[in-house]
């Protein structure tokens, strides 16, 4: 419901029209169910549905569904990451029985390897530190929910610890809020940062570095501010948002880093300026404008909630019981069908890629 709103908000600021109004919103919240992970209920007379961590973001769940009886069961993983993070567990993979098992391929391709955590934490910092060498400031274009939070982790322990400059952090978008619904949802983030929150009574994204961009006027003054500073702002593949307002003022000078922390889709702006556009064309209310994008383009690998392909082959290697079926899909390109090759090759598990509208059957 926080992000609804707020695309919203967003599209009424752009001169959009949203196709939905908050009373659509509302009406959904009275029909929704809350499950729990790992609780089981009904969904129809003969299917029923369980949740189990997917570790993606927060109460990201992958689905089993038990189906007539147990005649069938089919687990479908969503957007999974097997690797603990700053902010979660690691995903599930044992289940009661599983025979069709759907698994997400986004980093599934020849070449998708991941860096570790500590590789993305020295990455950022390393950029941090070399932009505000050049008396630059720092722009990095994030999710609302996810990677929001740990690069504020992030950032949080490395300026307490002095690696970088202590500067102020400005969040710009619904960062705040939904990193309220974090903290106030404990249970669902990894042990050491419950502990942390709850016991210790030590929330890092309530340090004092962090400030709440609330305005318009306030946007304005930092995007003409000679200072230091580095801004987290949405949308995190810069498809609108606040992030295009500090784009718009930025992107001419070579002091400030412009830090990709998440995937950039195909089509995107920020795909097409991380694959090194020198020029962008943006509307400016009702002529185009054009940028030259001088700015540093960096990204700081190793904050993706997604599973690298070691991780995805990890997942089905220990997954508990093996499925008798594999499909792949949400893969660019060839890289479905090429996992599902490499399944095949490695488990020696029927495995397919399926195409848009494709239909197949199970039984």
């Amino acid at each position: 419901a926080l992000l609804q709103n707020d695309y919203i908000k967003v599209a009424h600021a752009e001169g959009h029209k949203a196709p939905y109004e908050s009373k659509h919103i509302r009406e959904i919240l009275k029909r929704s169910v809350i499950l729990k992970y790992n609780e089981t209920t009904d969904i129809t007379s003969d299917v029923r549905l369980t949740f189990y961590n997917a570790g993606h973001i927060l109460g990201s769940a992958s689905v089993h569904l038990h189906i007539g009886e147990g005649l069938y069961n089919i687990v479908l993983s969503g957007d999974v990451k097997f690797e603990k993070s700053w902010l979660f567990n690691m995903a599930n993979n044992k289940f009661p029985r599983v025979e069709t098992f759907m698994t997400e391929s986004t980093y599934a391709g020849r070449d998708d390897y991941h860096h570790t955590r500590r590789d993305a934490s020295e990455s950022l910092v390393d950029i941090v530190n070399r932009t505000f060498e050049r008396g630059g400031s720092v722009l990095i274009p994030v999710f609302a929910v996810g990677r929001s939070q740990e690069v504020m982790m992030v950032l949080e322990e490395t300026i307490r610890q002095g690696r970088i400059k202590n500067v102020p952090v400005y969040l710009d978008g619904m960062i705040m809020e939904a990193t309220a619904i974090h903290a106030a949802y404990p249970e669902f983030l990894n042990r050491e940062l419950r502990e942390q929150i709850m016991i210790k009574r030590e929330n890092p994204f309530m340090s004092p570095i962090f400030h709440k961009v609330e305005t318009r006027d306030q946007r304005q003054e930092l995007c003409d501010s000679v200072e230091n500073k580095i801004v987290l702002a949405t949308s995190g593949m810069m498809s609108g948002g606040p992030v295009m307002e500090f784009f718009r003022a930025w992107s001419d000078s070579a002091k400030n880093s412009l830090v990709f922390v998440g995937y950039q889709a195909e089509g995107t702006l920020g795909r097409r300026i991380q694959r090194g556009a020198e020029e962008i064309n943006l509307n400016d209310g009702s002529r185009q404008t054009k940028y030259h994008v001088k700015m540093a383009i960096e990204t700081a690998e190793g904050f993706s909630g997604h599973s690298d392909k070691k991780q995805l082959l990890s997942y089905i290697s220990t997954m508990h019981p093996k499925p008798y079926r594999i499909l792949v899909n949400h893969g660019d390109g060839e890289k479905a069908a090429e996992f599902a090759r490499l399944i095949r090759q490695k488990f020696g598990i029927d495995a397919n890629s399926l195409k848009n509208l494709e239909t197949i059957r199970l039984l």
